[in-house]
């Protein structure tokens, strides 16, 4: 990791983070959840579709390839990006965020079951527990007594870290079929925005708050769409190409604190301390989980 890494794993914590804002500010101009994900979606493969063009690359032809791109849209796409658009009609930008930095540990025991090389050691289990740990500290004892809105929220973020573990399993197959990252990023975004159409069309019929959307509201759903789905794949990527995959994973623990800055200053949002203490234990279960803080100390 040398500089021009770090910097691109600071800007790509700052593009993620910001995404959470923006879920926050469409939600709370009504639009529905999967509208907001279809046009995650459309905008983002649009502006990747030119960088293939004036690249040389094309898009595979393959129908066998494209049911892989449907299914890998679905999975980092379409249902986290729903999910999460729904639980932050509840919560706050900054809590869906940290529930979100639970997908490694997801991914971690989604991985002992369904792979043959990332099998569980004794520091990963300890983390996936103290992590979960930290989620239950966040729901808090009120879940247990009936899921309201508040905590069915909840559960959908959990939920989204559980789809984006098995997102990035899945996607460890295309490496071995030889899609470069851009292409993989820009099909897979192309596959998501036809199958999020049939829902808007289908379920939110978002026809009358279209018309009605501020300046400001169309431009949170292209920063959504372009900085924070776009620019960011492609950042993410050339980090995973450059410096590796354990070092690409480190924006994990990045991306709550902007997520929590925005929150703060600009959503006036604020976090029960509760959620500060959940938010620390994830933390610690996804340093063990990491194991590189361990293996210096």
């Amino acid at each position: 990791m040398g500089p021009v890494e770090w910097a691109s794993l600071l800007a790509l914590s700052v593009l993620w983070g910001a995404a959470f804002f923006f879920y926050k500010v469409l939600d709370d101009a009504g639009l529905p959840p999967f509208t907001i994900a279809f046009g995650r979606a459309l905008a983002g493969a649009a502006a990747l579709v030119p960088v293939i063009v004036v690249t040389g690359r094309r898009l595979p032809l393959s129908w066998r390839l494209w049911a892989s791109f449907a299914v890998l849209g679905a999975l980092n796409n379409v249902i986290p990006f729903s999910l999460i658009a729904f639980g932050e009609t509840h919560i706050v930008s900054g809590l869906a965020a940290i529930y979100n930095a639970t997908t490694p540990l997801f991914t971690a025991l989604i991985a002992h079951a369904v792979t043959r090389d990332e099998k569980l050691t004794a520091p990963k289990i300890a983390g996936i527990a103290i992590g979960l740990g930290g989620v239950a500290i966040m729901m808090g004892p009120s879940a247990l007594h009936g899921f309201g809105a508040t905590a069915v929220a909840q559960l959908a973020c959990v939920a989204a870290a559980v789809v984006y573990a098995c997102g990035a399993l899945y996607a460890r197959r295309f490496r071995a079929l030889g899609v470069d990252p851009v292409t993989l990023s820009t099909a897979q975004l192309c596959a998501s925005t036809v199958m999020a159409l049939p829902l808007i069309v289908g379920i939110d019929r978002p026809w009358p708050i279209l018309p009605t959307l501020s300046p400001g509201v169309w431009a949170a759903w292209l920063g959504l769409a372009i900085p924070s789905t776009a620019l960011a794949y492609v950042l993410y990527f050339r980090i995973i190409a450059v410096a590796g995959a354990t070092n690409a994973a480190s924006v994990t623990f990045l991306v709550p604190v902007s997520a929590l800055l925005l929150g703060t200053f600009a959503l006036h949002e604020r976090l029960a301390p509760s959620s500060i203490a959940g938010m620390i234990a994830v933390f610690v279960g996804l340093a063990a989980i990491d194991g590189r803080i361990l293996k210096r100390s």
